[in-house]
């Protein structure tokens, strides 16, 4: 099968053998893949797979069930799933675990179901079982900062904080990403460019929980406008991995800076995520109260394409690939 590895920066495309699957496990003829910054920096060499995974690239797939496992109860040959992997997704086909599957509904096809596991599973990781808000909606007191609100992370993050009815603020660049995000129940919208966003949303009563992208360069800001008994939630180095901690205001605010990897966790957590999303997210999806936010899809042999277009901040939601051209 054709698959992308990278060396030193480079994606190269080449053979690599056809992945039989173990216990638990699907084999995928993968119909699109999902990009993240997470293939961007793994690509760089600075963010290696898991022991044991593939050093193919990509962490999400959508595609038809090929063969089985053994033990798998829950899917059959021919069924259309989509759901989260450790690597291995830029290929022709994939190893997906039975309990990281979801079916298809009917009302998403390939290219939108690859854009889902990666984003709704990293903030329900952290805006639900982290930072703590609350699903019945009661959450109307707890204000939310979300980083990069026009990514595929920041637009799931969105909407979640929203159902959860937090007060919602985010930053973002241009005019374009500002209306989506608004469109997506954005109280508050801030140009990180042109704006201080930790004075904007300090005037504006300050934030509970902050989901950062960004790392390094947003630390100082965000402890100024994080409240009392406050956390941050560190997902992202886009802005560095060093920066000065004012250790006094973390002692006077009683703040909380949690670190936090999706793809580090072990294969129980990732199931219970995942299960979260089937239950919780896809019916809201399905009934239009949740939107699919893919920006654009890119063929399988313009994966280098995608990785600049993704690097260069032009999208707006998700980025996918299409494998040999299949939307079913």
């Amino acid at each position: 099968m054709q698959a992308w590895t990278a060396e030193q920066g480079e994606l190269l495309l080449g053979d690599a053998p056809i992945p039989t699957p173990a216990a638990g496990q699907l084999l995928v003829k993968v119909a699109a893949a999902g990009l993240n910054r997470a293939d961007l920096v793994q690509a760089s060499g600075k963010y290696p797979p898991p022991p044991g995974e593939s050093e193919i690239l990509g962490l999400e797939i959508a595609g038809e069930v090929l063969a089985l496992g053994e033990g798998v109860s829950d899917f059959r040959v021919g069924d259309r799933v989509f759901g989260l992997v450790a690597g291995g997704a830029y290929a022709e086909y994939c190893l997906l675990e039975q309990s990281l599957s979801c079916l298809l509904i009917d009302t998403l096809s390939n290219v939108a179901a690859a854009s889902l596991p990666e984003a709704w599973l990293t903030v329900w990781l952290n805006l639900i079982e982290l930072g703590a808000l609350r699903l019945d909606g009661s959450s109307n007191e707890r204000r939310v900062l979300i980083h990069a609100g026009a990514s595929g992370v920041g637009a799931a993050a969105i909407q979640l904080a929203k159902a959860c009815g937090a007060w919602v603020a985010i930053t973002t660049s241009s005019v374009e990403k500002q209306a989506f995000c608004r469109e997506l129940g954005a109280d508050l919208v801030i140009d990180y460019r042109r704006q201080d966003f930790a004075a904007e949303v300090k005037a504006a009563g300050g934030a509970d929980l902050i989901l950062d992208t960004i790392g390094g360069a947003y630390l100082a800001g965000n402890q100024r406008c994080l409240n009392q008994d406050g956390q941050m939630i560190v997902i992202g180095l886009l802005g560095g991995v060093e920066a000065q901690l004012n250790l006094g205001l973390l002692l006077v605010k009683r703040q909380r800076i949690t670190g936090s990897t999706l793809r580090s966790l072990p294969l129980g957590r990732k199931a219970q995520l995942t299960q979260a999303l089937r239950e919780y997210v896809l019916p809201r999806i399905s009934s239009g109260e949740f939107r699919v936010t893919l920006d654009r899809t890119f063929a399988f042999s313009e994966a280098a394409a995608a990785h600049e277009y993704l690097a260069q901040n032009h999208n707006i939601g998700k980025v996918v690939l299409q494998t040999f051209g299949s939307v079913k």
